[in-house]
């Protein structure tokens, strides 16, 4: 079955190329829950036959992007060039990353960068300092838009249709016991975001986390990116993260931003 965190391919027509689609779903059915998988397995995830799921895998594995052992496919690290491809075409993260370092220097935690993909987050930098989260994340990892600070900031610049069409598609699901999933509640959430220009999410996504958002914009003011910072609540309450972490992720963010005007 085709992953629901994407968004729907366009319809068919004279300058869509179904197998190219079809190739880009194939190399999506793996990820971190299923780094290695059979020839049914990619064909289930992906939606394909198993023929078209064979002959995809078959020529990414001549193209070297996939290897298989003869029973199961993984992943070669080639697809790592599609990634870097994007990475290299955009030089404001070669230009945002001693900024973000600076920040982590600062506050002594963590900071990241993202963009929205449908439903999803993806991170396109991040500068740890310690380990805070029970997820292992990197570049390109994917978190939902939904419960991150980052994801309703990314959402708050869309139109009010556009916001509601993405939280409907994303099925929100109660990831704490804090997390936000009415769709009303979530669009009073982004409203807010929205007015005040930037984002809180206290222990929505994980237990005991807490994270702060800022919108990186460009020339024309829209947001383009995320960048926030995350702590524990143990160590740091959400009032006394707003107070004492905001002030920097927001001039970091405004640094980052003047380097797209």
């Amino acid at each position: 079955m085709a992953d629901p965190a994407h968004a729907p391919p366009p319809p068919p027509s004279d300058s869509y190329v179904q197998s190219f689609a079809r190739g880009l779903e194939v190399i999506r059915s793996f990820s971190a829950r299923a780094p290695q998988q059979t020839l049914t397995e990619v064909a289930e995830r992906s939606g394909l036959t198993r023929a078209g799921a064979r002959r995809l895998l078959l020529t990414l594995q001549t193209l070297g992007y996939v290897e298989s052992d003869g029973k199961l496919f993984r992943l070669t690290a080639r697809v790592l060039d599609l990634g870097f491809a994007y990475l290299s075409s955009m030089p404001i993260w070669n230009l945002a990353e001693p900024v973000m370092e600076e920040l982590v220097a600062q506050v002594k935690e963590s900071c990241s960068a993202a963009v929205l993909d449908g439903t999803d987050i993806v991170y396109v930098l991040r500068v740890p300092t310690h380990k805070i989260m029970r997820i292992t994340l990197s570049v390109g990892s994917r978190l939902p838009a939904y419960c991150t600070s980052m994801g309703r900031v990314l959402l708050a610049d869309l139109p009010d249709d556009e916001v509601r069409q993405r939280l409907q598609a994303a099925a929100p699901q109660a990831l704490t016991k804090n997390t936000v999933t009415e769709l009303d509640g979530l669009l009073a959430k982004i409203q807010q975001v929205r007015k005040q220009g930037w984002c809180l999410v206290n222990q929505e996504l994980e237990e005991g986390l807490i994270s702060l958002a800022a919108p990186i914009t460009n020339r024309a003011g829209r947001t383009v990116a995320a960048l926030n910072i995350s702590g524990q609540a143990n160590r740091t309450n959400a009032r006394e993260a707003q107070d004492s972490l905001l002030p920097a992720l927001r001039q970091s963010a405004r640094r980052i931003s003047q380097m797209l005007i």
